[in-house]
C-alpha cells in the first residue's frame, strides 16, 4: 500500500518542520490530493494515523482538499475536467495528441497547525512546508 509510504513522508517532513520551529505538538495537517494521484484519501488517513504514532504528530488531524485533474488541448483553446478514469481526448475537437495535464496529480503539504507555547497556548499555522510530499 503506497498510501504508509507517502504517509511516512508526510509525518517525516512535518516532524522536521515541527522540530526546526520549536513545536510542542502538531494539531492539523492540510494535504492538497489530485484526483490522478493515486491515492485513496481514506488509506491514506489511516495511514497517516499510524505513521503519527510516538512522533509529535501523534493525534493530529489530517485534512485533505481534493484537487480535480484538469487538461488543457494544444490544438485548440479547450481546457476540461478529466475525471476519473481520465478522459485525455479534446472533447471540442478529438484530438487526443498535445493534451497536458495541468492539474490532479498533486500531493502537497499546504499547512500544518502546532502548539508551541509551553503554557497550552494557541498554535501557529505555517504555510507552506514544502511543495511536494
Amino acid at each position: 500500500m503506497h498510501e504508509m509510504s507517502i504517509a511516512m513522508a508526510v509525518v517525516g517532513q512535518v516532524e522536521e518542520a515541527a522540530e526546526a520551529g520549536g513545536a510542542r505538538a502538531v494539531t492539523l495537517v492540510r494535504l492538497q490530493v489530485g484526483e490522478l494521484a493515486g491515492v485513496v484519501p481514506d488509506a491514506l488517513a489511516f495511514c497517516f494515523e499510524l505513521a503519527c504514532a510516538g512522533t509529535v504528530l501523534e493525534g493530529a488531524e489530517l485534512v485533505t482538499v481534493s484537487e480535480a485533474g484538469r487538461a488543457r488541448c494544444a490544438d485548440c483553446p479547450a481546457e476540461w475536467a478529466v475525471g476519473m478514469p481520465p478522459r485525455l481526448c479534446c472533447p471540442d475537437c478529438g484530438r487526443a495528441g498535445g493534451v497536458e495535464l495541468v492539474s490532479g496529480r498533486e500531493l502537497r503539504i499546504l499547512s500544518v497547525t502546532w502548539e508551541d507555547d509551553p503554557d497550552g497556548g494557541p498554535g501557529r499555522t505555517r504555510e507552506p512546508i514544502s511543495e511536494e510530499a
